[in-house]
């Protein structure tokens, strides 16, 4: 199955304005960290970088700040498609209104559209393709476990390709946005995390977990009993993006390095 990533219908097209007008709902999480930079990263514009192209069938998102705000916008494209279209199986139709569970993907789904919206008006130049197309043919819209599963696959990658992209950035005020969007993309994954498994939030597999010998030295070299976030390239996040890219949307990161 192929979807459009562009919003549908009445609530996502009202739900273009989180930019600049709050989400008068109830919210856990705090995502003032996409939104209250929106005003200053579309006045400052993008640096001139080279444009994205389109080549071998895949989208190359660019070099530089520009190459890494597409790349992020392409990520948001992704997510936000999967959130939108997640609201229509019957997993998501089946639950409370007044559910927790329900909830916690609604905020989740409101999110992801501020994120892909925010990239949407800053990036004013060189911007990739507004309407990238995914295959969610491999996800059943009517399981918990295979959307659950799949949130999570999104939400974890979302966080190490953030992390990962980080010293791609020149910029000091792109860096410190990209820091504010990964903030709200980890409580992202970790409330997903703990749907999936009760305290499964600090998984070794997405947070290296350290502890010392009796001599006190650990086997990564890193501080004794501290945890660091894993981060991706992004050569290893498109790798498992572009499986849920259909043909013509998949992405090249080449530029990025």
């Amino acid at each position: 199955m192929s979807d459009n990533l562009q919003p549908r219908g009445s609530d996502d097209t009202s739900f273009a304005q989180p930019l600049y007008t709050p989400i008068k709902r109830r919210s856990f999480f705090m995502y003032a960290g996409a939104t209250a930079g929106a005003t200053a990263l579309v006045l400052a514009g993008c640096s001139k970088d080279n444009d994205p192209v389109t080549s071998s069938n895949l989208i190359n998102v660019g070099s530089g700040d520009t190459g890494v705000l597409n790349y992020a916008y392409a990520l948001e494209q992704l997510e936000a498609g999967f959130y939108t279209r997640l609201r229509t199986g019957t997993y998501y139709t089946g639950l409370g209104s007044t559910s927790a569970e329900k909830q916690i993907l609604d905020d989740l789904y409101y999110h992801e559209v501020i994120h892909r919206e925010f990239f949407k008006a800053a990036i004013t130049s060189g911007r990739i393709s507004d309407s990238l197309t995914p295959d969610f043919s491999k996800v059943d819209f009517n399981s918990r476990t295979s959307v659950l599963g799949t949130a999570m696959a999104f939400e974890d990658l979302g966080v190490a390709a953030y992390n990962g992209a980080g010293q791609y950035i020149a910029s000091p005020l792109y860096l410190t946005l990209a820091g504010k969007i990964v903030s709200v993309e980890a409580r992202h994954a970790a409330i997903i995390r703990d749907l999936v498994g009760e305290a499964t939030f600090v998984g070794n597999d997405v947070v290296t977990l350290t502890t010392a010998n009796t001599s006190g030295v650990t086997t990564n070299n890193a501080p004794a009993n501290s945890s660091l976030e894993r981060s991706k390239s992004p050569a290893e996040v498109v790798a498992t993006a572009n499986t849920f890219l259909a043909e013509g949307s998949k992405l090249d990161v080449s530029g990025l390095k």
